[in-house]
């Protein structure tokens, strides 16, 4: 995993908007797999197995967890009523039972709305969506910004079964304590720049505050 930190206005944000095609850069490139790629927008990165939780979540608080997982990616019934607009509930809560299972997400009724949910089971619903979409890489700008400390060791799981899995984890945050917990790498941002390079393993926050 590796971690973008610096003060705001540093371009933590900046750098996963870039990669996630929410804006595009003014110079530079972006390669995926050693390959030169353009991500003109979200949908061009989803395609390259790039997936984002946002720092606002992006949840739909209306919708159940399935529904929140699938959104756009809905699963249609099959034959004639799929044809017609009719979705497959029975499959996307099956498939989102799966998927939040397997990363240990605690959600008691997955027909529940999202709305209803403590700030922990959304950030689980949040992350656990992105992680079943992405094949490559897994961006997170500041997922315990809002988060209690059980809450927040929670997610530190959901990262250690993600990374487990062979996708890459890029995440943005001021929490320094969670960082240098989880993070393989620490790369130190200023206006824009990378100004120092750190191992999550080795750093303390006494050095990094020097």
């Amino acid at each position: 995993m590796v971690a973008l930190v610096g003060d705001n206005g540093a371009g933590k944000s900046t750098t996963i908007k870039v990669i996630s095609g929410v804006i595009q850069p003014d110079a530079g490139e972006i390669k995926v797999d050693g390959r030169p790629v353009t991500i003109p927008d979200p949908i061009a990165a989803r395609r390259l197995g790039i997936e984002t939780v946002y720092q606002d979540l992006a949840l739909a608080p209306d919708l159940d967890p399935a529904e929140n997982l699938f959104l756009g990616r809905e699963i249609m019934r099959p034959g004639l009523l799929g044809k017609l607009g009719f979705l497959d509930r029975k499959a996307m809560r099956t498939k989102a039972d799966e998927a939040f299972g397997s990363l240990g997400v605690g959600i008691q009724d997955t027909a529940a709305q999202v709305v209803t949910m403590s700030g922990g089971q959304r950030q689980g619903i949040a992350v656990g969506r992105a992680v079943n979409w992405a094949d490559r890489v897994l961006l997170m700008d500041e997922p315990t910004a809002t988060l209690g400390v059980v809450q927040k060791e929670r997610v530190g799981q959901l990262i250690q079964r993600v990374r487990a899995s062979g996708v890459a984890v890029v995440l943005i945050s001021h929490n320094l304590p969670f960082v240098f917990e989880y993070a393989d790498r620490i790369e130190v941002l200023r206006l824009g720049q990378r100004v120092a390079r750190l191992s999550g393993a080795t750093t303390t926050r006494s050095e990094d505050q020097s």
